[in-house]
């Protein structure tokens, strides 16, 4: 029930982060798997990783996710290469801390876009080729930062909890044809976006005392649930949102 063999996952942002991490996975369990960067040689670089450690083909886009131009010409190549495309995880996502009164425009937008717009596109070029199919997994990596809120978080929380809406209504629309879409909400990783927070020991300290765990997520700690999402394993579960946060919801 957990085995990919023959499935083609698409994953945004895969090149490094949670988003290697869940192309690592996809791959042992069978998949071939393509991931995208703004930069060609990042994701070709990737991709050769990911075959030498995996066995499964693998391929590197450039890809900017804000532009549907591009997601459409991405898409096309995928097909040509793989004929298929059965997996979509949005994986792409930014972060931009600022308090509201001194957020500014521009970062707002990046923010929205890349964390919510992009995925809305991406599955709207990729659905199609899975309707004629009937089988599609669409996998939406939000954060439990879109079910809770932090100071200085107004565009990511937002933009989180947006896609975390937008997967139900991605389930309800096309559960007829054998597409299942779920939220994936890690709570703090130690990926390179949080960088940032696990270098400042007094906003690390804050982390802390929020965790049940007393520590920071691993990336394989979420390889599991990926793999499971993406099988025949999770096929009667649709428009779910699953936390995983080492106990930080929990209070």
């Amino acid at each position: 029930m957990f085995s990919l063999e023959g499935k083609t996952a698409l994953i945004t942002g895969g090149t490094q982060g949670l988003g290697l991490e869940f192309a690592r996975a996809l791959g042992r369990a069978g998949a071939e798997v393509v991931v995208t960067s703004r930069d060609l040689h990042k994701a070709e670089e990737a991709a050769a990783a990911l075959t030498k450690e995996t066995g499964k083909r693998a391929a590197g886009i450039a890809l900017n996710v804000l532009e549907y131009a591009q997601i459409e010409r991405a898409v096309s190549e995928v097909i040509e290469k793989f004929g298929h495309i059965d997996i979509l995880i949005n994986n792409a996502g930014v972060n931009v801390r600022k308090p509201i009164l001194e957020y500014d425009e521009a970062s707002w937008e990046l923010v929205q876009g890349t964390n919510l717009k992009a995925p809305f596109l991406c599955a709207k070029a990729v659905v199609p080729h899975m309707i004629k199919r009937k089988f599609g997994r669409i996998i939406n990596i939000a954060s439990m930062l879109g079910t809770v809120a932090l100071a200085e978080r107004s565009a990511y929380c937002s933009s989180k909890g947006g896609l975390i809406q937008l997967t139900k209504v991605m389930a309800l629309e096309w559960a007829e044809h054998n597409i299942t879409a779920n939220a994936v909400c890690p709570g703090p990783f130690a990926t390179e976006l949080n960088q940032i927070v696990m270098n400042n020991p007094e906003a690390n300290q804050f982390f802390m005392n929020h965790l049940a765990i007393k520590r920071w997520g691993k990336p394989d700690e979420l390889s599991g649930l990926l793999v499971y999402l993406a099988s025949d394993a999770s096929s009667f579960m649709t428009g779910s949102s699953i936390v995983i946060d080492g106990g930080w919801t929990a209070e």
